[in-house]
């Protein structure tokens, strides 16, 4: 381990690694990147960059001796490698917590005990189940694992929709739609000590199930506000979270809010706390799993993130942007269409917007 700078292991090597990578630099932490990725592009960023099969149980072993703490940039990753990496550095958040949100039927049995609102499901294994709870139509058929921006998807308004080739050969949910009018998250951090620092909740528009535009402040009344965030410290409390979290929320057209997903990490939401508050979700994260202090939050400005899709990324390249707006290319080695390739973050306070 470093004898002069802390080393932070972060597993995974896409943007949002790159972007742990530059909040910890602020911080004088080095970083070191594990990834399968040969051409991730967080290694334009880190300190020491480790590409290896995540089940190569030699690498995984050296690299978390060399980390002084260790935290990762998606949640997908198999708990049998957390369980070994964190045998020997531990890792936060505790891999205990992606047990329970890698699978979104036992994430949604956990806020139910937590007494929190989650749109109806069930759980389906087969064609025979959908025919069960077709009370449940309309509704979206989701991957119980994996699956993100719309992979894994299936919308089904009613049982002329469920293929027959269809081979079931993932546990999947099924959940019932909601009259919905808007999305919004909320970014939340615990410190290992109980200490929270929480965004105001920024509202969501997504397009062809990829987050497209983030805002903050969300257009939501005081009372949703109020509890969007009463509702994430409780379930980050819950967790016993150390880090940075999301929590996704659906609201009804009756103003009732329901909570969609966990995310724990930092999140795509979230990427415009970089300019409109003084301390970023990614400072954040890297302050709480490093051990170092709570910074009180400061809101600079209002903002408004766009992300950039696919070949989007050329339209952006070398243009000349206003004093207020602020564009991170993900310098991802190929352009595929679907795929998020940088953001432009607008400040709303300022002229020009």
């Amino acid at each position: 381990m470093s004898s002069d700078k802390p080393i932070l292991g972060i597993i995974g090597g896409g943007q949002l690694g790159s972007m742990l990578c530059q909040a910890a630099k602020k911080l004088n932490i080095s970083t070191t990147i594990l990834t399968d990725d040969l051409h991730a592009p967080a290694q334009n960023f880190c300190d020491a960059f480790v590409h290896s099969d995540y089940k190569d149980s030699s690498a995984l072993e050296k690299f978390a001796k060399t980390c002084d703490y260790i935290t990762f940039e998606f949640e997908n990753i198999p708990f049998e490698i957390l369980e070994q990496i964190s045998a020997i550095t531990k890792i936060n958040p505790n891999p205990n917590i992606n047990k329970i949100v890698q699978n979104r039927f036992t994430e949604k049995n956990f806020l139910k005990t937590l007494g929190i609102a989650t749109t109806s499901y069930t759980f389906i294994k087969s064609k025979i189940d959908i025919e069960k709870n077709q009370n449940l139509l309309p509704g979206i058929l989701k991957t119980c694992t994996l699956g993100y921006d719309g992979k894994g998807q299936h919308v089904i308004s009613s049982m002329e929709d469920v293929k027959d080739d269809w081979c079931f050969s993932s546990d999947y949910i099924l959940e019932k739609f909601i009259d919905l009018k808007q999305e919004i998250s909320v970014i939340i951090t615990r410190y290992s000590d109980g200490g929270l620092s929480i965004f105001e909740p920024i509202e969501n528009i997504h397009k062809e199930q990829i987050l497209n535009t983030s805002i903050i402040p969300a257009k939501i009344n005081s009372e949703i506000c109020d509890e969007a965030k009463i509702i994430a410290k409780k379930i980050s409390e819950k967790l016993k979270y150390t880090g940075t979290m999301c929590v996704e929320f659906f609201i009804d057209k009756k103003n009732k809010l329901y909570v969609n997903e966990i995310a724990p990490r930092v999140h795509n939401s979230g990427h415009l706390t970089i300019n409109a508050f003084n301390i970023s979700q990614f400072e954040n994260h890297v302050r709480a799993v490093c051990g170092l202090e709570k910074i009180e939050l400061q809101k600079k400005s209002d903002a408004k993130m766009v992300n950039i899709i696919g070949d989007e990324i050329n339209d952006y390249r070398g243009k000349l942007l206003n004093k207020n707006q602020f564009l991170f290319d993900y310098q991802k080695k190929e352009i595929k269409d679907k795929r998020k390739m940088g953001h432009i973050t607008t400040l709303l306070d300022t002229k020009d917007s």
